[in-house]
């Protein structure tokens, strides 16, 4: 790949960035500059070296998700204290077998293949038929109908608006620099998840298998572990897929690398490269907490119980170079995004299916012998995880579907 396109792929990437962190962005970029492990006072400890960062997370003796500054400081006001964002040892080991096999491959196919036809079913059609697709709008639609599934919701145009708009509305009252929510934002990141989960809750009593809390209440697990794990994966889950499929298009488009995507077969090699490459560059996660349990060591640093490390995943994962699936894969930086070890992003069969399901559904453009392009965009400004507002998609050339 040249580097002019390497360059215009970057650029892309580097105006969504700013546009969600204006501030934060910058000065985290300036701060690991110094080093793989830099003390930033009233923040934590940086880490943006990715083999410190692997370090950090499978060392659950001296770091964990509990404690001060940690995933539990934000997220067990509003869940509650048994969810898997704020569970440490056998307890979390236990709720995570429980809850294998609802992300198995073939349960996550049948979760999203359920709506995927009506969903994005129509998506190649207009396209070839010469229209201009918003692909975030169709994501976030996507996105929508899943957390009608997983909650129990009839998956109406109004419940998905509705539950999407929920969910990044309680994720949007995260902020890089807080340690935690504010008194207000607890009430009403409780108040709107408690709309979500309402229906999840009569779903899990009325054991409905044909619903995720159904399956859950089938699985064993008690209403509260049920209610928090669906409350959990949707606060996650949401804005990581709304934010990477558009960029995953946008980034391929403008690298060049877009046609050989869409002719991938789902799982491929091929699709499979470009799509871990997409996810290094663009790290949908771009920050990971812990706290620290014990003094000891990060590289050269020494870290004392109750400091607060902030790993830069960001840093760690665009420190192998600009997006080019051909490069080598870093076994350091190997899914990093999605965490290491005991934490290690139970939900990642979801999301790769779902970005298997866009992909499934624009592939009939490339097959009909059309290019697709960027015709304009918009990024989303002050969100927590860096996004397009807008991608519209067009297709150029090929056989028209009609």
């Amino acid at each position: 790949m040249s580097v002019l396109v390497a360059d215009r792929a970057s650029s892309f990437e580097e105006r969504v960035q700013r546009a969600a962190h204006p501030f934060v962005y910058p000065a985290i970029r300036a701060l690991v500059r110094r080093g793989p492990v830099v003390r930033v006072p009233g923040v934590g400890v940086l880490v943006s070296d990715a083999g410190l960062a692997r370090e950090v997370l499978l060392d659950t003796e001296h770091f964990s998700k509990l404690g001060p500054g940690a995933p539990s400081d934000l997220w067990t006001p509003v869940l509650g204290p048994a969810v898997l964002l704020n569970m440490e040892g056998a307890e979390h080991a236990a709720l995570r077998r429980a809850l294998s096999g609802l992300f198995s491959p073939r349960s996550v196919r049948e979760l999203v293949g359920a709506e995927q036809d009506a969903v994005l079913g129509g998506l190649a059609p207009r396209l070839l038929a010469g229209d201009h697709v918003d692909l975030v709008r169709e994501v976030e639609h996507l996105a929508g109908t899943v957390i009608c599934r997983m909650t129990g919701l009839p998956p109406t145009d109004e419940a998905v608006r509705a539950s999407f708009a929920a969910a990044r509305e309680i994720v949007g009252l995260v902020r890089l620099h807080r340690r935690s929510l504010t008194p207000r934002q607890v009430r009403r990141a409780r108040e709107v998840l408690g709309g979500l989960t309402e229906h999840a809750a009569a779903a899990y009593r009325a054991g409905d298998p044909a619903t995720v809390p159904g399956r859950m209440a089938e699985l064993g697990l008690s209403e509260r572990e049920a209610l928090g794990a669906v409350g959990a994966f949707v606060l996650t889950g949401t804005e990581t897929i709304q934010s990477f499929v558009p960029r995953l298009v946008a980034i391929c488009a403008d690298a060049g690398w877009l046609d050989r995507l869409l002719a991938a077969e789902a799982g491929s090699a091929l699709r499979s490269r470009v799509v871990e490459e997409a996810l290094r560059v663009t790290v949908p996660s771009p920050a990971m907490l812990r706290s620290v349990r014990a003094e000891t060591s990060v590289g050269d640093a020494r870290v004392r119980a109750g400091d607060r490390i902030v790993i830069v995943t960001l840093a760690c994962c665009r420190a192998s170079g600009p997006f080019d699936p051909e490069a080598p894969v870093d076994a350091a930086v190997r899914h990093l995004w999605f965490g290491a070890g005991p934490h290690f992003c139970l939900g990642m069969p979801l999301a790769t299916a779902q970005v298997d399901a866009a992909l499934d559904a624009l592939a009939p453009v490339a097959a009909a012998g059309a290019s697709l392009r960027v015709v304009r965009r918009k990024v989303a400004r002050g969100v927590l995880v860096p996004a397009y507002r807008s991608l519209v998609l067009a297709a150029e050339g090929g056989r028209s579907a009609a």
